[in-house]
């Protein structure tokens, strides 16, 4: 079809087409009477003008586009309004009531609310995976019951890692989950030397209404050798009772490693076939560790009462009162002498029996341990050995917040409960060491402190008894896997050279390692080298002897005289002295 191009009348007046509706081609569209100035018929878009700037204010709607007619009959009309004009309501209650409401604020828009409910999510996610990602390092095994330690300091490794240490081997502790070996039940006693006291069972019936201060015994002198230092373990080294040497607590480190999270360390030593396990001098082995699983951080500062190492020498010398003080006393103290004397002889030594036990790892390898009893007991004209621990609470609200003198008399499963979450290592380290020993019963102590700020003043709460194999199966500690981590650690280090090792508990991460170290390693750094002959001082004869005496004696009474001369010649310027003044 062609497009018909129709006549456009000529306006003799002025621009655009003429008044007249008449006299154009086709009817306009907003001219019939079936359209009203209030309908919409929306709007056409004129690309020929520029939109108005930002900053200016927004032209009245239908300005621009609308019809020119429908506008000025709008202006023309007084009913019709474009915006509401109203007042606003007046308050109901008078001006009082203006100042007591509260302002409201502007509705936002659902998808503005939405968007920030989202980017809230997000944030709050993020920071969870970033803490979970932080803890899992430095707590990876979360404790005995999987619950990780809130923001606490970083800890550092007990011994420093010197340059020139090798590092040979990284045992993670997941390997250690899956070892398991069998020994037997009754190992061989070698020796039995020291004297044991009999236990006072009347703090059996202690409790929190009665309890018993926690006396101090400053004479008395307690011995933690390390292996190489006693002289039973030498003598049996040197008639090969064994291949591998080591002491209780050592092998209890050992086997209940997994579950530490402070980082310790032990030596190595390999001298030809035979393998020692010993302490370092200063190392914090036999320091017993105060709420190492504690989902609770303890403080920062060295200094304070509360803070790991304080704890730790605390429950040290508590231990070691504790022990004291429960033995029987008076006309009921007898002494059990066993066939030798202690190895470390001292008047003022602590009443301890020694047990040299060994075991047998293979056919042509055995351990031979040193293994403390601390007290004997009889039952039924039987008489048994018992270890002693006490367990120390320092302040309930960093503990857990269990009150021992509230709970204990009551509900001591749940005080129980409550420490071997806090100190699950340092419980299955003592149920080790009561288990290698020997004994028979092992009691555990409550200790608190007087005051929680006063680390210096304890009582007794009350004395729980357990035997070691069903307290051993309470807490979950396996003796198949426990003797299989220290089956695996000597086949480990039997493949290796003779010299000094170092074994350290990772700090941050789940596993030991193995360092190399020098011979002289953990020694003092100087060496006293003997003076030459000339400037050695040489003993001298008698009638020498005789003659230097005359000589010393005559050179002190010409010493005695010019003193007496130059006194005198001071007493007699003095006057002259004070004329002169």
């Amino acid at each position: 079809m062609a497009f018909e191009v129709r006549s456009v009348p000529f306006n003799p007046d002025g621009w655009g087409p003429p008044d007249s509706p008449s006299s154009l081609p086709f009817s306009p569209p907003f001219s019939s009477s079936s359209f009203s100035r209030f309908d919409k018929l929306g709007r056409i878009a004129d690309w020929t003008r520029n939109p108005p700037p930002s900053s200016s204010p927004s032209p009245r709607p239908g300005s621009l586009f609308d019809d020119p007619s429908s506008a000025m009959a709008a202006d023309d009309d007084p009913s019709f309004r474009l915006v509401d004009a109203k007042p606003p309501p007046r308050p109901k209650f008078g001006p009082r009531w203006r100042f007591q409401q509260r302002p409201q604020l502007p509705q936002r828009r659902d998808e503005e609310v939405e968007a920030r409910k989202r980017e809230a999510d997000k944030d709050r996610a993020r920071r969870d995976r970033l803490y979970q990602l932080s803890r899992s390092s430095a707590f990876p095994h979360g404790g005995p019951l999987n619950n990780p330690r809130r923001d606490g300091p970083a800890f550092k490794s007990s011994v420093e890692i010197q340059p020139e240490w090798t590092l040979l081997d990284q045992i993670p502790f997941s390997t250690f989950s899956k070892l398991s070996f069998a020994v037997p039940d009754t190992p061989e006693d070698l020796l039995l030397s020291g004297a044991l006291q009999f236990y006072d069972r009347a703090f059996d019936r202690l409790n929190p209404k009665s309890e018993r201060r926690l006396e101090r015994f400053k004479p008395r002198t307690f011995f933690k050798p390390t292996t190489t230092d006693d002289p039973v373990i030498r003598r049996l080294a040197n008639a090969d009772a064994a291949a591998v040497f080591a002491t209780d607590s050592i092998l209890a480190a050992l086997m209940c490693a997994p579950r530490s999270v402070y980082s310790w360390d032990m030596v190595v030593q390999r001298v030809g076939n035979k393998l020692f396990f010993d302490k370092r001098d200063g190392s914090q082995l036999d320091l017993p560790p105060v709420n190492e699983s504690s989902p609770e951080p303890l403080p920062e500062t060295k200094d304070d009462v509360n803070s790991a190492a304080s704890l730790a020498l605390e429950a040290a010398h508590i231990n070691q009162f504790f022990a004291q003080q429960v033995l029987a006393r008076g006309a009921a103290a007898a002494r059990v002498e066993f066939d030798e004397p202690s190895p470390f002889p001292d008047d003022a030594a602590a009443a301890v029996a020694y047990r040299y036990r060994r075991w047998k790892l293979a056919d042509d390898l055995c351990l031979v341990a040193r293994c403390e009893v601390h007290a004997a007991a009889e039952s039924k004209g039987q008489r048994s050995f018992v270890t002693l621990n006490a367990l120390n609470e320092f302040d309930p609200k960093l503990a857990g917040g269990v009150d021992w003198r509230q709970k204990l008399e009551t509900q001591r499963g749940a005080v129980l409960a409550n420490e071997l979450k806090n100190n699950a290592n340092k419980l299955a380290r003592w149920t080790a060491q009561a288990l290698l020993a020997g004994a028979d019963m092992m009691k555990l102590g409550f200790v608190s402190r007087v005051h929680p700020r006063d680390p210096f003043n304890h009582a007794i709460l009350g004395v729980a008894g357990y035997k070691p194999r069903e307290f051993a199966a309470q807490i979950n500690l396996n003796t198949l896997n426990m003797w299989g981590i220290v089956k695996s650690i000597v086949d480990l280090c039997m493949k290796l050279g003779e010299g000094k090792y170092v074994l350290v508990k990772d700090p941050v991460k789940p596993q030991v390692r193995i360092y190399e170290v020098p011979p002289d390693a953990f020694e003092n750094d100087y060496a006293e080298e003997p003076l030459p002959e000339d400037e050695q001082v040489q003993p001298i004869a008698a009638e020498d002897a005789a003659a230097a005496a005359a000589k010393e004696d005559e050179d002190e009474g010409l010493t005695a005289a010019a003193e007496v001369k130059d006194n005198a010649a001071i007493k007699d310027e003095a006057p002259a002295a004070a004329a002169a003044i």
